[in-house]
Formats: C-alpha cells, sequence, structure tokens
C-alpha cells in the first residue's frame, strides 16, 4: 500500500473502522438513519447535539445503536460568551425578517439555548466511541472525564494556531475544516471566522506537519478526488456532509436537496444571516439580500438565529429554498441522490484505485 492508504488503515485500525470516511455532525440534520448507514458501511456516524436536551441525545444514540454497530461520535459547540443585546437593532432586524416571513415579536430572542453542562453529561451517559467539539475546547475537567471512560476527542479546528491548541489541551485527533464546509465555520474566536478563511488543501498540510496525532480533513469533499487528495495531503481520514445530504436517509426538505444539486462552487455564501454565526450556505434569496448594504448587521448568536426561527420554519413547510437555512458547502454539486451505504463504498472503492 501507499504511505496515504497505509495512514488510512491505521486510522481504521484504531477507531474500529473499515473505511475511513466520517460523516459530519451537522445539527439540524440528526436523522439516526443516515448515521446507521454510514457506520454499517464501515465509516461513522455523527450526531451534531447542539439544540438538543439531553434526553433527545440519550434518544438519538439508542436509536443508532439499535439500527448498526454502534459507530458514531457525538458533537457539541463550546459555547459563546452571553451575547450583548441591542433591542433598537433587533428591531431594525425584525422589520427586516417582515419582508421574508410572518412578523417577529420582541420578545423572540428570548429563548434560552440547552444548557451545555447538563449536554456534556448526556453525552457521558450516551458512551459514544468518539466526541468531538467544534467552537473551540472542552474544559479539563470534561476531556478527563472523557479519557477516564475510554472515549476519544476529536477537536474541530481551522487554523494551525488551534490546532496546536487542541492538541496541547488532550485531543486524540484534530479535525481540519477548511472554509469550503458547509454549515457553520468551527473559528474559535466568532468575530475572526471569515479574516481568518483559510481554503482545506492549504490548511490541510499545514497542520499535519503541526502536530502528532491524526488529522481528519473536512470542506469541500465530496467525492473519491477529495478523498484522496486529502489522504495525499496528510489526512488519516475525511469528513464529509454536504456530500451526504442528498442521500434518502438524510431526510432532507425536497427543496435544499434539489438546491444542492444545482449549485456551483460560485453558488455558496458565508453568512451570519441566519444565526448570528457565520456559516456556509446556498446563495439563496434572503442570504444575498442579507449582505446588500441595506440590510442590518446580524444580531450576535443565538440571537439572530432565533428571531430567524419564525422565517426558517415558515420557509421549510412551504418548500420554499429562498428563505430555507439551506447549509451546503462548495461541493455540494458532486452530492449524489445515492443510499449512503453504496454511495460510501463506492467513493471508497475510487479512493483506493487513485491512490494504489
Amino acid at each position: 500500500m501507499t504511505q496515504p492508504l497505509i495512514r488510512a488503515q491505521s486510522f481504521c485500525d484504531r477507531f474500529g473502522l473499515r473505511l475511513p470516511i466520517l460523516l459530519a455532525p451537522m445539527a439540524g440534520v440528526p436523522a439516526p438513519a443516515l448515521s446507521a448507514a454510514v457506520a454499517n458501511a464501515g465509516g461513522l456516524g455523527a450526531c451534531g447535539a447542539l439544540l438538543m436536551q439531553p434526553a433527545a441525545i440519550q434518544a438519538w444514540a439508542a436509536s443508532v445503536r439499535g439500527q448498526s454497530n454502534g459507530a458514531f461520535q457525538l458533537n457539541l459547540w463550546i459555547p459563546d460568551p452571553p451575547p450583548m443585546r441591542d433591542p433598537a437593532h433587533e428591531a431594525a432586524i425584525r422589520a427586516f425578517l417582515g419582508q421574508f416571513g410572518p412578523e417577529v415579536p420582541a420578545e423572540a430572542a428570548d429563548t434560552t439555548p440547552p444548557d451545555f453542562g447538563t449536554q456534556c453529561d448526556a453525552l457521558l451517559a450516551a458512551g459514544p466511541p468518539i466526541i468531538s467539539s467544534i467552537m473551540g475546547l472542552y474544559p479539563p475537567g470534561f476531556v478527563a472525564a472523557m479519557k477516564a471512560r475510554g472515549i476519544a476527542w476529536f477537536a474541530t479546528v481551522t487554523t494551525v494556531a488551534e490546532a496546536r491548541a487542541a492538541e496541547a489541551a488532550g485531543a486524540d485527533v484534530i479535525v481540519a475544516q477548511g472554509m469550503e464546509a458547509g454549515g457553520h465555520r468551527g473559528r474559535f474566536d466568532a468575530s475572526r471566522a471569515e479574516r481568518d478563511a483559510v481554503g482545506l488543501f492549504a490548511l490541510l498540510p499545514a497542520i499535519a506537519d503541526a502536530v502528532r496525532i491524526p488529522v481528519v480533513a473536512t470542506g469541500g469533499i465530496a467525492d473519491a478526488r477529495g478523498i484522496a487528495a486529502a489522504l495525499a495531503l496528510g489526512a488519516s481520514a475525511v469528513q464529509i456532509g454536504t456530500g451526504f445530504l442528498r442521500c434518502p436517509e438524510a431526510g432532507l426538505s425536497p427543496a435544499w436537496a434539489a438546491g444542492i444539486a444545482d449549485t456551483l462552487p460560485e453558488g455558496t455564501i458565508l453568512t451570519r444571516a441566519f444565526s448570528g454565526r457565520a456559516g456556509r450556505s446556498i446563495a439563496t434569496d434572503y442570504a444575498r439580500r442579507a449582505v446588500e448594504p441595506d440590510a442590518p448587521v446580524p444580531a450576535p448568536y443565538p440571537v439572530q438565529r432565533a428571531l430567524t426561527q419564525a422565517m426558517r420554519d415558515e420557509a421549510a413547510k412551504a418548500g420554499d429554498l429562498g428563505r430555507m437555512q439551506a447549509w451546503a458547502g462548495q461541493a455540494a454539486g458532486l452530492a449524489r441522490a445515492e443510499p449512503a451505504g453504496a454511495l460510501i463504498t463506492q467513493m471508497w472503492e475510487r479512493a483506493w484505485a487513485i491512490l494504489a
């Protein structure tokens, strides 16, 4: 085998996988059937538990275990500091959103996210083989609790400095997220998410050279060519999000799935307009309008997310892509509408052939 294939095999052996392909943990796309299909094909399933209460986390883990071999990761965001609130500015945002959906009441942004501490306890109770992080690093006490239970920590980073910090904090694996990735940017410092946007194939070899632990590549990978390129550049495995969203097991809205199929790399946009955190979406009508000079600057996360909730809910019910939170990476057009198990198997067979 070539060196990239040897490295990938070592990663698979360590974490009990047959294929070095991970499903990205996407909050809002928790479908257990997708993770079960990926796991049963030899990869790693995933759940983005950001918005889930402890009981829902437990139920998700039980469901995937009941349908698969139990290979999955659970993921949480590291919380941002409490947002600064500005009632006058929020009023301007509510008026702007009134052009796209129902009227947004002033109290809409007063929602409280799930408690991070109780979510962490739920992750430990669920006992997954892997827990991953994004937007920062877990506190030392939680890292120690994971290690005491034999749970590996996969830390998502977007810069070399973040990778070094994660390794020093005890991460077992670095997940290097390039700017091409769909959904939220994992930058530790939210204010620098756009400024420090580095492409995966520049970031990946730099991180692989900077740390001694395995590196997983994510962002803009959706076919065998991307997998092979990432492994050749130093990754031990890849993580794919958008590339699995057209699979029937994802249960995605038909409008969103069709939008992914039609999206070219330049057809995505990095925007804070949905949640207040920078994320990559299809350049929908709302996303484009929200960056016009006369549009109000988005509120911080999670205030903006709460303010846009009614619009997003209405758009989802109506199948209106123009107002949806349609996260997608720059390789969206490569995603295929095939069963996840068959798709992941085909991707790996073709990547193997390229590397061999």
